[in-house]
């Protein structure tokens, strides 16, 4: 019996003493180890980069505005522009505007936001600033809008409007808030000093 299983046994001792007898020169170096870790590591992040869907970070360099929209929201082509652009959840009717308004005369914020609530219910809201106003309304149509305008150094306005309906008001008012939370305005590509330098966020621009 102890022969049958010290003959089972010799494939795994003769396997070990091979390993113990390989050269310790032939083992790979704490150097090489690291660069194949690394390697390993930045194959990792492109593959996942490759599965990840498009970004949900809008940026808007000619307008100088970004937004990031909620995950699993989808493009509406049809309604976007050089301006600006609507993002939909598919199904629930909901969906984020956000677009850029070039500066109109005189127009001060308060006026501004007097047009846009027009039409709409139960509006209310509160002016931070000079330069930056959040507020709720009710469309008339059985959909809440949550908005959020900020004035632009140069006069012009972008304007964030997440449209949603009433009876999914638990559902999505947290949604909404977290969106246009991370609505940031900075100095547009045409008034850098050399008209393609990256973004500088303007004073105006909110941090979430």
């Amino acid at each position: 019996m102890k022969n049958a299983s010290l003959a089972a046994a010799m494939p795994l001792l003769l396997l070990v003493a091979c390993g113990r007898a390989e050269p310790v020169e032939d083992l790979p170096s704490q150097d090489e180890l690291a660069a194949a870790a690394n390697a390993a590591a930045a194959k990792a992040m492109a593959s996942a980069k490759a599965d990840t869907p498009a970004s949900r970070n809008y940026v808007n360099v000619e307008r100088g505005f970004s937004i990031t929209f909620p995950e699993g929201w989808v493009k509406d082509a049809s309604s976007s522009n050089a301006d600006g652009v609507v993002y939909q959840d598919p199904g629930a009717g909901a969906d984020v505007r956000i677009f850029w308004q070039k500066k109109d005369g005189g127009q001060t914020l308060q006026q501004i936001v007097e047009t846009v609530n027009q039409g709409s219910e139960g509006v209310s809201g509160d002016f931070i600033g000079d330069n930056e106003y959040r507020g709720t309304a009710n469309d008339g149509e059985g959909n809440n809008v949550a908005l959020r305008l900020i004035k632009q150094p140069d006069g012009s306005i972008v304007t964030a409007s997440f449209v949603y309906p009433e009876m999914l008001s638990e559902q999505y008012q947290a949604i909404s808030e977290k969106t246009l939370d991370s609505l940031h305005v900075f100095v547009p590509k045409a008034q850098t000093p050399d008209g393609g330098a990256l973004p500088v966020a303007a004073a105006n621009a909110a941090t979430p």
